[in-house]
């Protein structure tokens, strides 16, 4: 009965997500997230009173373009492609306030390094950077299950807030575009920007069943809604083409995260491996508020290979999701676009072959729930 309960309730869930966004993810993540977490989200039950640290890690370098779903391999072949190589770390603290009821907070930091050649004059490939502290993170989660009633399969719903503390604003140094075809400091791309500067509101889902003593079943959803339509920080994409005047600013977007799979534990308690799919998205239209500004919409799914080790408190893992399929859709600039002239019209974006994902949880206090075989 209550294995029934949680698949009804988890899949209904990523009905809805999926349903109410009418496309997906930007070329790269514009912001990143370890919201969807680990293959085991067992190890997120708390008792009362005890705490939970966690960091994560994560690395992608995105140069392959696309126009819809289809890939233009003479970008790479031409050296005209922009390569983005984005590092970050997010640091995150979790509090058993009950056996059900937990809070907890991210501090995420980022670095980005970004080579392209139409941003510098189209001349010369050039480099911007940013780095530092991104969108704090706090909110509250909750299990649906009692632990200690059902330690083998459980549901958690969590709610939660973002803060614009992040850097929207952060600038470099652009070559062959300034006064006389000099240098001229601008704001560096949106998909590098370390913050988006907007306030939102999350919305998390954990899920995790045992199938059989070594093999499991987990899940999890993940939907930041940004009410503010854009932050006023000027692209400089309307010097590029006078179809792009509505660009002229960066816009505040949604974002989505799905993932599933199977976790199987062998002989060794300590030792998991994972396989699952992952499917991360950037919506051409928000849930709430205004959509307007320069966004890159797209979609990301993957396939997620995935690896843990559990040392008394300590856990490690590792995962490295590859991209299967890649979807660049219309922008709302591109519908309007071929709306007015009547010619097809799809911008492209640059996306990652794969991702790196590091993460390291350490409990402090008791134990929080009995143990479960395999786990």
């Amino acid at each position: 009965m209550y294995t029934q309960y949680l698949f009804t309730l988890f899949f209904l869930a990523v009905i809805t997500f999926t349903s109410s966004t009418l496309n997906g993810q930007g070329c790269v993540a514009i912001r990143q997230y370890a919201a969807c977490g680990g293959s085991n989200p067992a190890t997120a039950l708390l008792s009362p009173g005890q705490w939970q640290g966690n960091m994560n890690y994560r690395y992608f370098k995105s140069f392959r373009h696309f126009r819809g779903t289809h890939e233009e391999p003479d970008r790479v072949a031409n050296g005209t492609e922009v390569i983005n190589h984005a590092h970050a770390w997010d640091f995150s603290l979790n509090y058993g306030l009950t056996n059900r009821l937990y809070v907890t907070a991210t501090l995420p930091f980022v670095q980005n390094v970004r080579s392209s050649l139409y941003e510098h004059g189209r001349e010369e490939r050039n480099t911007t950077f940013s780095r530092g502290l991104a969108d704090v993170r706090v909110g509250v989660g909750f299990w649906l299950m009692s632990p200690e009633r059902s330690p083998k399969g459980n549901l958690a719903l969590g709610l939660g807030i973002k803060l614009p503390t992040g850097n929207y604003q952060a600038t470099d140094i652009f070559y062959n575009v300034g006064p006389n075809g000099g240098p001229q400091v601008r704001p560096v791309d949106q998909s590098i920007q370390p913050g988006d500067g907007g306030f939102g509101a999350t919305l998390e889902l954990q899920f995790f069943q045992e199938v059989s003593p070594a093999l499991s079943v987990y899940g999890s959803a993940f939907y930041l809604a940004n009410p503010r339509a854009s932050n006023g920080v000027r692209t400089f994409r309307e010097t590029l083409s006078p179809v792009l005047a509505n660009e002229a600013v960066m816009s505040v977007p949604d974002q989505y995260a799905l993932r599933a799979g199977l976790s199987w534990a062998p002989s060794l308690p300590a030792l998991s491996f994972s396989l699952g799919g992952r499917y991360e998205a950037i919506p051409v239209r928000d849930l709430i508020g205004g959509s307007g500004g320069f966004r890159r919409p797209g979609a990301v799914a993957s396939v997620e290979p995935g690896v843990g080790v559990s040392l008394g408190k300590l856990t490690f893992s590792l995962s490295a999701p590859i991209a299967l399929w890649r979807n660049r859709p219309q922008s709302l600039t591109d519908r309007a676009t071929e709306l007015a002239t009547g010619q097809p019209r799809n911008g492209d974006a640059a996306f990652a072959d794969y991702l790196v994902n590091f993460g390291c949880t350490f409990l402090i206090g008791s134990a929080a729930v009995p143990a479960m075989d395999g786990h």
